[in-house]
């Protein structure tokens, strides 16, 4: 059973191997909604986030023939750092299996993390294809396989940044909201408990297009969605765990959604105010935020965030940039259908603000037509700016199509 008092043992048990990180004052945040707003900094631990809490507790807490046996298990995420770098602290030889498929970035980590007591095997393609390895050399050489999410040791370590929030502000209770995202649902099982004696208000937050938990519980039973968008990374999953549900499923705390291209835009703001690089799951705590039922809701109040930077791939950053553009109508791709005659572009050059900038123009002329399309990206300051360009094309009877939203073109050109 999961308690107040497991919960501290597994923070002791921590020492100075996992950092009490601490909560840190945003005034930029507090300033723009109005309420005392803080951020507990899950980024400063040693791999970014506060799922190596749970790697060691579990692993830990694993009896000693257990431990002297081996450890093995399969990831094609970041399972693999957390245990591997669990495992060197405390001195256990491991075996993980990854699909060969798995970013180079990852199995590099996973291997610094691990060192001398880490052992990668690359084999297949999927990730289930690798546990299927994995549970194979478990009955092999009875090591001692660690799940990825579902136990209860898990929830436990979770919860210790609950402990630390609650210590944090000196058992006083005066913490209003604590807004966390939800993902396969380890990190908010035990806010139900560890808040309940308390004035403390709970906010989840899913993205729009991975409404998992809050499909399953309004269903009252475990609900698997078929088709998400995978962008914002962990966040984003089919189904909740089995022993998360368990808990959360009679919950009655709010369960709000962020479309997923307002979460870019988020992701900006923290890069451009703070510095800070956000993975987009992470993103949501302060993404909905801008949402003005949740506005009204923290008005004056004492707020916490978690924020954890985990990691977050920079190759994705083009794309995260795109979005927030897209969301904010500050970009819009188009189709133009231009007269194939002189004078016909400059023509379209006298529609355009001072301030819009054409980011990309490809067009090929074709002598045996009258007319010929154009792609064209289109930036600007003000997205009233479009507005007006549409009704100038219209008004100059050109032919165009806004193609911004159309996804098969944004995947294409992203």
């Amino acid at each position: 059973m999961i308690t107040l008092q497991s919960i501290k043992e597994a923070k002791s048990s921590f020492k100075d191997f996992i950092k009490t990180t601490y909560l840190d004052y945003s005034p930029r945040l507090s300033n723009e909604y109005g309420a005392n707003i803080y951020l507990k900094r899950e980024d400063k631990q040693i791999v970014r986030s506060y799922k190596i809490r749970w790697a060691f507790n579990l692993i830990n807490s694993l009896p000693d023939e257990e431990k002297k046996s081996g450890i093995v298990c399969a990831s094609a995420w970041n399972h693999a750092q957390w245990v591997a770098i669990t495992c060197r602290e405390l001195q256990i030889k491991w075996t993980i299996f990854m699909p060969l498929t798995t970013p180079e970035q990852k199995v590099y980590k996973t291997k610094k993390f691990g060192g001398e007591f880490v052992d990668v095997v690359l084999m297949w393609d999927t990730f289930d294809e690798a546990l299927s390895w994995a549970r194979d050399f478990e009955k092999q050489y009875q090591a001692t396989f660690v799940h990825p999410f579902d136990d209860e040791r898990i929830i436990t370590g979770q919860a210790t940044v609950w402990l630390e929030i609650i210590e944090q502000f000196e058992w006083k209770w005066n913490i209003d909201y604590i807004i966390c995202p939800i993902g396969w649902g380890g990190l908010i099982s035990w806010m139900i408990s560890i808040f309940a004696w308390t004035n403390t208000k709970i906010i989840w937050v899913e993205p729009l297009w991975a409404p998992t938990l809050k499909h399953s519980i309004d269903a009252w039973e475990i609900r698997t969605l078929h088709k998400i968008d995978t962008f914002v990374d962990w966040a984003a999953v089919k189904r909740p765990w089995d022993k998360t549900f368990e808990i959360v499923k009679n919950a009655k705390v709010p369960i709000y959604l962020s479309p997923e291209n307002r979460i870019c835009s988020t992701i900006m703001e923290y890069l451009k105010e703070d510095w800070l690089v956000l993975e987009p799951a992470w993103a949501l705590s302060s993404d909905i935020l801008k949402d003005r039922e949740v506005q009204e809701m923290i008005k004056w109040k004492n707020v916490v965030l978690i924020v954890s930077w985990w990691n977050f791939d920079f190759e994705r950053l083009p794309e995260v940039k795109e979005r927030s553009l897209k969301y904010e109508w500050l970009k819009r791709y188009f189709l133009i259908s231009f007269p194939q005659r002189p004078g016909a572009l400059k023509e379209f050059l006298s529609y355009l603000w001072s301030d819009d900038d054409i980011t990309r123009f490809e067009y090929l002329k074709k002598s045996n037509k009258e007319k010929a399309p154009a792609f064209v990206w289109i930036q600007t300051s003000h997205k009233d700016n479009f507005l007006i360009l549409s009704e100038k094309l219209k008004h100059a009877w050109i032919h165009f199509e806004d193609i911004t939203d159309n996804d098969m073109y944004f995947d294409l050109l992203i």
